[in-house]
């Protein structure tokens, strides 16, 4: 009986690319689904703390706009710049 075993298994450079990039893909993309399960969890809580403690009451549009500019702070992958409101946005 003649006997064989592989010792080294190589891929052409083009296939390995192809392998690592969709590897990556795959863990960008769970990574971003943790981010923004944590953030939608720290949206929630936030809107819980405003409402038991009496901070601000907030209609529904302002609450929108709320939570829109959280999950933007809390997904995006940049530093955030601060933004003064020197007026209402409701005239």
């Amino acid at each position: 009986m003649i006997e064989s075993r592989l010792t080294h298994l190589a891929y052409a450079p083009e296939i390995a690319q192809a392998m690592l990039q969709r590897q990556q893909a795959g863990a960008m993309v769970a990574a971003r689904q943790r981010i923004v399960e944590g953030a939608v969890g720290m949206v929630e809580l936030a809107l819980a703390r405003l409402a038991a403690h009496d901070v601000v009451e907030l209609d529904e549009e302002r609450k929108a706009a709320m939570v829109s500019n959280l999950l933007v702070v809390l997904c995006g992958d940049r530093a955030t710049q601060p933004v003064v409101n020197a007026g209402s946005l409701y005239h």
